[in-house]
C-alpha cells in the first residue's frame, strides 16, 4: 500500500494562501477588466502582442504565451478582431501560419486598462510584501511555472534578460 504524501504546516499555508488569492484577488481583477469590456485572458493576449518589437506572434506562440490551447485562444480572438484590437494576417515566411498583430485601437485599450490593473496588483498583492518577501514570491512561482508551461518565458535565462 502506497503511503500518501501529505502537506506539512508550512506546504498546507501557502496553499492556503494561494486559494484565498485564486478565489479573492483574481476576481476582483476580473472585475477590473470586465470594466473595460475585456477578460483576464483577452488582457494577457494584448500584453504578449505588446511586448514584441513589432506587435505580432505567430498564433501558436500567442497560445503558448497566454496559456491556451489553440482552439481556446481563437475562441478568445474573435472578440478582440471584432472590436479592431488585433488583426489577422498570414505569416509571410509560412503561408500555413498565421500571426496576430496589435492594433493601434488595441493599444489604445491597453494603455487605457494598464494603470487600473496594475494598481489592483499592487493593492492586493505587493502593498502587503517586503521587498524580500517579493524577491522570494517571485523566485518561488517563476519556478512552479516554469514547470507549468512548455515555453521558455519562465526559464531562468529569460528572467535574466528582461
Amino acid at each position: 500500500m502506497t503511503e500518501h504524501r501529505w502537506l506539512d504546516a508550512t506546504q498546507q499555508q501557502a496553499w492556503q494562501g494561494l486559494l484565498v488569492i485564486f478565489l479573492r484577488a483574481m476576481p476582483e481583477l476580473e472585475r477590473t477588466f470586465k470594466a473595460n469590456d475585456l477578460l483576464g485572458v483577452q488582457y494577457g493576449i494584448l500584453v504578449a502582442l505588446a511586448e514584441e518589437p513589432d506587435m505580432t506572434l505567430r498564433l501558436t506562440d500567442l497560445a503558448d504565451l497566454a496559456n491556451t490551447s489553440q482552439s481556446r485562444l481563437t475562441h478568445r480572438l474573435r472578440n478582440l478582431v471584432s472590436r479592431g484590437d488585433i488583426e489577422i494576417t498570414e505569416d509571410a515566411q509560412d503561408r500555413r501560419a498565421k500571426n496576430a498583430t496589435l492594433t493601434k485601437a488595441g493599444k489604445r485599450r491597453l494603455d487605457n486598462v494598464a494603470p487600473g490593473h496594475v494598481e489592483d496588483v499592487q493593492r492586493l498583492i505587493f502593498d502587503h510584501l517586503s521587498r524580500d518577501q517579493t524577491v522570494a514570491l517571485a523566485d518561488a512561482l517563476t519556478t512552479i511555472a516554469a514547470n507549468l508551461c512548455d515555453h521558455d518565458h519562465f526559464q531562468p535565462e529569460a528572467e535574466a534578460t528582461r
